[in-house]
């Protein structure tokens, strides 16, 4: 069987392989994200009562959704179809996910507001850079995961299961599960125990 070389592929199988890829000029990724601006859009000019028509908005926005389900707006993304939601997730006011890999969340995760989660970078390069050349990197979220306001979440990253990010962390690394992590770059700070309960 003969491999695809990197002339055959589209820019948008070249983002999936995590290769440098053009989103710039790019029709068909253009035209992606347009269509899923239209529907945040939409989403963040519905009335906060009209309940089941934000469920159904995120359903036809996002690759997987779990049970159930609460995101508040405003809130944004590129293309949608790269997010997966465990059931009972919260992302609170000012959710940002730059969904240009997965983007995976499992279940029970909490998200505290104004948290961006960007799977897409730029080379070093400023001539590469400038052509619009970028990568994606996916990023994993375990269940049971809560994160503080103003956290942003880096390409490439994973959080473990029940874990807890500080608030105005800048999570540039994996972060095992169980455990408090906080701080530019964050960092582990400790372990949760079963002391924890008691608080």
């Amino acid at each position: 069987m003969r491999k695809t070389t990197m002339d055959e592929m589209t820019e948008k199988e070249k983002a999936a392989r995590g290769l440098l890829y053009n989103a710039s000029y790019d029709k068909e990724l253009i035209d992606e994200r347009a269509y899923c601006k239209a529907l945040c859009y939409e989403y963040n000019q519905l009335h906060p009562a009209k309940i089941v028509e934000r469920t159904a908005l995120i359903q036809k926005l996002f690759g997987k959704t779990g049970g159930s389900f609460l995101i508040e707006p405003p809130f944004i993304c590129d293309y949608g179809y790269n997010i997966e939601i465990g059931s009972n997730f919260y992302a609170n006011h000012n959710c940002i996910i730059l969904d240009e890999a997965k983007v995976v969340f499992g279940d029970n995760v909490m998200i505290a507001p104004n948290c961006g989660f960007y799977t897409a970078g730029h080379p070093l390069d400023a001539e590469r850079r400038n052509a619009g050349l970028e990568y994606a990197y996916p990023i994993k979220v375990g269940g049971n995961v809560w994160i503080g306001g103003n956290v942003v979440v880096l390409p490439g990253i994973t959080i473990g299961d029940s874990t807890v990010i500080g608030a105005g962390s800048v999570v540039t690394k994996d972060i095992p599960s169980g455990v408090v992590a906080a701080g530019n770059p964050c960092r582990v700070i400790r372990e949760i125990s079963d002391e924890d309960k008691k608080f």
